[in-house]
């Protein structure tokens, strides 16, 4: 598993292979994403913080598990790699069509 970071803070995990992690990370539209979803009111990326790619650590594997785990239960079943945010993450466009 591999974590994204943005200035070093883990932001999301994913069970994909590195070079998969990479791709789907370091891709324009989950760049893209980052720059919409916001934490604690403001946006995940700016466009310009360091973004990097490294394994994933015990705690982050867990907390992976805990989720894919709820989703297994839930009857969810992909064989495509899963991301899991590891902040508090928010669509401000979602609010918009409430």
């Amino acid at each position: 598993m591999f974590t994204l970071t943005i200035c070093d803070k883990p932001i999301a995990v994913t069970n994909a292979d590195e070079d998969e992690a990479r791709d789907l990370f370091m891709s324009d539209d989950f760049k893209q994403d980052l720059k919409i979803l916001e934490s604690e009111g403001a946006p995940l990326w700016d466009g310009f913080a360091t973004l990097s790619i490294r394994p994933a650590s015990e705690s982050e594997i867990v907390e992976f598990e805990a989720i894919d785990e709820d989703e297994e239960s839930a009857g969810v079943e992909d064989d495509a790699p899963l991301i899991v945010f590891l902040v508090d993450v928010t669509d401000p466009g979602e609010a918009d069509e409430d």
